[in-house]
C-alpha cells in the first residue's frame, strides 16, 4: 500500500477503480489543524487533472500501467490492429484510444500500448519519426534565411508545417509529441 505521505511526482495508484498519477504534491503543515497533502492528479485513462487533499496516513494500493511493445499493422474503419512482437497475438485497438500522436504511425511502426489490468487505455507513439513528404508547394530559392513555413502532407496523411526550402519527396524527422518538423533525415 502506498501513504498519502509518500507521494513522489510520477507515483501511480489506485484509487477507487481508477489509475491515478501525481502530476505535483505539497505536504503542509498549517499552524493550527493536522497537516495534509496538497496534490494534482492526473487520471492515466482519461487524461483528466484534479486537484485534490489527502490525509497523510490515507493508503492506496500501488497501480501498475502495463506497457507493451506492438507492432502497427493496418486499420479497419474505427478499429487498428496490433500484433505483440514476442507472441505474434493480434489485438484490435478502438481509434478512441488512440491520441494525436498516432497521425503520425505508419504502418510496421512498432508502439507502445498501454493497459491496465488487462484494459486497453491507450497507444503511445515514439518520439520521433522519420517520415516522407507526399505533398507540399515547391521551395523557393533565397527564402532560407526568414523563418517562414509552409503545409505539408506527410506518407501518414497527417499535415504539418515545414521550411519553405523542403520538396515533395523528401524525407524528414517529426517530433510526434509536439508535431512539429525537426530537420531533414
Amino acid at each position: 500500500m502506498i501513504s498519502a505521505g509518500d507521494f513522489k511526482n510520477g507515483l501511480t495508484f489506485d484509487m477507487d477503480g481508477e489509475v491515478m498519477q501525481i502530476v505535483e504534491f505539497q505536504h503542509v503543515k498549517p499552524g493550527k489543524g493536522a497537516a495534509f497533502v496538497r496534490t494534482k492528479i492526473r487520471n492515466v485513462v482519461t487524461g483528466a487533472v484534479t486537484e485534490r487533499t489527502f490525509n497523510p496516513t490515507e493508503k492506496f494500493p500501488p497501480a501498475f500501467v502495463e506497457r507493451r511493445e506492438m507492432e502497427y499493422l493496418y486499420n479497419d474503419e474505427h478499429l487498428y490492429y496490433f500484433m505483440d512482437t514476442e507472441t505474434y497475438e493480434q489485438e484490435a485497438i478502438d481509434a478512441k484510444n488512440l491520441d494525436d500522436s498516432f497521425k503520425f504511425v505508419k504502418e510496421n511502426m512498432t508502439v507502445k500500448v498501454l493497459s491496465y489490468k488487462g484494459k486497453v487505455f491507450g497507444v503511445e507513439a515514439p518520439n520521433f519519426v522519420t517520415l516522407q513528404i507526399t505533398k507540399t508547394d515547391p521551395g523557393l530559392k533565397g527564402n532560407t534565411a526568414t523563418n517562414a513555413t509552409k503545409p505539408a502532407t506527410l506518407e501518414t496523411g497527417a499535415e504539418i508545417k515545414v521550411p519553405l526550402f523542403i520538396d515533395e519527396g523528401e524525407m524528414i524527422n517529426v517530433d510526434t509529441r509536439t508535431g512539429e518538423y525537426m530537420s531533414r533525415a
